[in-house]
């Protein structure tokens, strides 16, 4: 005699779920049983059309449960938005500064025109040798305010040059 043995994946409880920008997708915060029978919490996308997964048994309870709140989207903070921006090379934050309009010289004159002291030989050094810059590095704040820059205006260059 043959036996099956049928595994399936459980969601064991749902803790929060959270609305995105996207209509009717969420972000949930779940605790599941895997199909290896391993138990665990994890964080989980939920889109109307995916037939796949855990997603048909979480789509069926948020039917089942049409009280249980959900929680509003709220869009990034400026702060978190430019914290994921990717770094760019020395190459593509020069080449971007040129495509903005401004020169290298420009630079070197706003770090220049700082007061001596350790913040301005930081600059000086990040500016020469660093092979890459992250949008939060503080030399790029320092510069951006000498040049009369707003954070919206290097937000703005910092993704036009990160495809250079």
């Amino acid at each position: 005699m043959t036996g099956s043995l049928q595994v399936r994946m459980e969601l064991n409880v749902i803790h929060a779920v959270i609305a995105t920008a996207e209509p009717d997708v969420y972000q949930l915060s779940i605790n599941i049983t895997d199909l290896s029978g391993q138990t665990y919490d994890c964080e989980y996308l939920s889109r109307p059309d995916d037939s796949f997964g855990v997603n048909p048994i979480i789509r069926k309870w948020l039917a089942d449960n049409p009280n249980f709140p959900i929680q509003p989207h709220t869009p990034p903070a400026a702060e978190q938005i430019r914290a994921s921006m990717p770094s760019l090379s020395s190459r593509q934050l020069r080449l971007g500064l040129i495509d903005a309009g401004i020169s290298h010289t420009q630079v070197t004159a706003a770090i220049d025109a700082m007061a001596f002291g350790q913040e301005k030989d930081r600059a000086q050094i990040e500016w020469e040798y660093a092979t890459s810059f992250s949008r939060l590095d503080p030399l790029i704040a320092v510069v951006g305010r000498a040049l009369g820059l707003t954070d919206i205006q290097i937000d703005g260059m910092w993704t036009a040059a990160r495809d250079l």
